[in-house]
Formats: structure tokens, C-alpha cells, sequence
């Protein structure tokens, strides 16, 4: 079962890190990416994205891809449970409702939980605001399940 478990883990990890990349935040920017220079130089074209691209280096932008902060959207940890929850719904839903499972497990793992028993029995416990229905969507059921996991700081989830 850990063998399965940290195979799940990794492989969201590693969808997490692509998508992050390619992920817009509210903000604008060219070729140079997210972070600081996105915030200085927006989406201008040309030459600029040069200065952008440095300013970036300069300013950490693996700290910002990382964070979701600088313009970057969502951190790894949120989109590695984002793209978890829309490759595993129904075994995560599953798993849920029982209070374990692998699908819990590996939750725990993507947002490096110290509590594994408590991740299973505070998403068992806020079940109903996580799948509300059938109808919520996988970005409904993100938030809810990373507010239930970050909310607890018992649970020793952490963000980046």
C-alpha cells in the first residue's frame, strides 16, 4: 500500500510541476513567465520580455511557481491536489466517505500532512462540504478539500 501510495503521490507531483508552468494568474505576462518581472513588465512584447526574464531570475521565480504567488496562479501543492482530484473523483469521494483509503492517503502525501488519521477523519467529517453533489465541480471540490486540510493546523498540511 505505501508503494502505491507514494507512486500516486509522486505522479501528481510531477503533473503538478508541468501544469504550474503553464498556469496564468489573475495577472498578465509574456514570454518570460510568472513572476517578479510579470508583475513589472506584463505582457508587453519584445525586447522587454528580456529584462522581464532576468527579473524574474533575480526575484525568485521558483519561490513564485512554487507559491502561486508573483502572478504564478496556484501553488504546486494546490494544483497537484486539483489535478489529483480530477483524475480520482469517485475513489477520493469513495475513500471519503469511509475515512480511508489510498485516495486519503495520497491527499496527505501531496500536502504534506503529518496526521495521516487525522486527514481521513476530518475529510470524512466535512464530507458534505466537500462533494456537496454530484454537480459540484472539480474546482469546488479542491477548495473545499484543501480549506478542510489547511484549516486544521493539528493536521500538519502545508501549503508549498
Amino acid at each position: 500500500m505505501k508503494t502505491k501510495l507514494f507512486v500516486i503521490a509522486a505522479l501528481a507531483f510531477a503533473a503538478s510541476t508541468a501544469a504550474a508552468q503553464g498556469v496564468k494568474g489573475n495577472g498578465r505576462y509574456g514570454t518570460a513567465g510568472c513572476g517578479l518581472g510579470s508583475l513589472i513588465f506584463n505582457d508587453q512584447q519584445g525586447a522587454v520580455q528580456i529584462l522581464a526574464a532576468t527579473t524574474n531570475e533575480i526575484g525568485t521565480q521558483t519561490f513564485a511557481i512554487t507559491t502561486g504567488t508573483s502572478n504564478c496562479g496556484p501553488g504546486l501543492v494546490a494544483q497537484g491536489t486539483k489535478n489529483f482530484v480530477e483524475a480520482n473523483r469517485v475513489a477520493l469521494a469513495k475513500d471519503a466517505a469511509r475515512g480511508q483509503g489510498d485516495a486519503l492517503g495520497a491527499v496527505a502525501v501531496i500536502n504534506k500532512c503529518t496526521d495521516l488519521q487525522g486527514v481521513a477523519a476530518a475529510v470524512q467529517r466535512d464530507f458534505q462540504a466537500i462533494f456537496p453533489s454530484e454537480q459540484a465541480t472539480d474546482i469546488q471540490v479542491t477548495n473545499a478539500l484543501l480549506k478542510t486540510l489547511h484549516s486544521d493546523p493539528a493536521l500538519g498540511c502545508k501549503a508549498g
